[in-house]
């Protein structure tokens, strides 16, 4: 959450955007704005006065509300208007996973990678157990090219949620890029076997000699 935010709108070299595309792709194909599950599992600090206290849990019914408008945006395709929403919720309150994520989802599909790494570690954080978060981070460091960073998180999401076809396939998609056949080939197995269909996963089991 303490991480700083790099200069809005700072360009990238073009060389990673079509790796970018085919894993936001992976993410997108199979993720809904239905956000019910991403609730902040961590307290907030309980030494604030009543009247405080008040405001806080006012200000936190407001950012679900905008949380709620943001996403309907989101799943119409509003991305901006939706981005703005989420920025509300957000400043209403920070401990707002449901905000955080979705805001992330919309900085990563524009390409600003820092700002949905972010967003999505602090998802995260006030939701430990939880792989949509981690999932999300992985497929913004694999655009960047960090792939080892990539590949923690999706060990970590694979243990958190092993019936995740999107985490085994991007999975794969790491293992593959860092030259590790075996496991690359054993995540995309895991990702066929819950969804035959996964082409993505199909094509990588292929290319890895699986």
């Amino acid at each position: 959450m303490a991480c700083p935010l790099p200069e809005h709108g700072a360009t990238r070299p073009r060389s990673w955007r079509p790796v970018a595309l085919a894993v936001t792709a992976i993410l997108l194909s199979g993720c809904s704005f239905d956000l019910g599950s991403l609730l902040p599992e961590k307290e907030k600090p309980a030494e604030a006065a009543p009247v405080e206290s008040t405001a806080s849990s006012g200000n936190a019914s407001e950012a679900q509300s905008h949380t709620a408008r943001g996403q309907t945006l989101a799943k119409s395709g509003q991305s901006a208007a939706a981005l703005e929403e989420f920025n509300r919720a957000v400043a209403l309150d920070p401990y707002n996973a449901q905000a955080l994520y979705g805001r992330a989802l919309i900085y990563q599909a524009n390409d600003e990678h820092d700002f949905a790494i972010a967003d999505f570690s602090a998802a995260s954080g006030l939701n430990p157990q939880k792989a949509d978060p981690l999932l999300g981070r992985a497929i913004s460091y694999l655009a960047l090219g960090k792939v080892k960073e990539a590949a923690a998180d999706l060990d970590e999401a694979s243990e958190a949620d092993p019936r995740n076809a999107q985490v085994w396939t991007t999975r794969g998609l790491a293992y593959e890029r860092l030259g590790d056949k075996a496991r690359a080939a054993a995540s995309y197995t895991k990702a066929v076997a819950l969804r035959p269909h996964d082409e993505a996963a199909r094509s990588g089991l292929a290319r890895v000699g699986g």
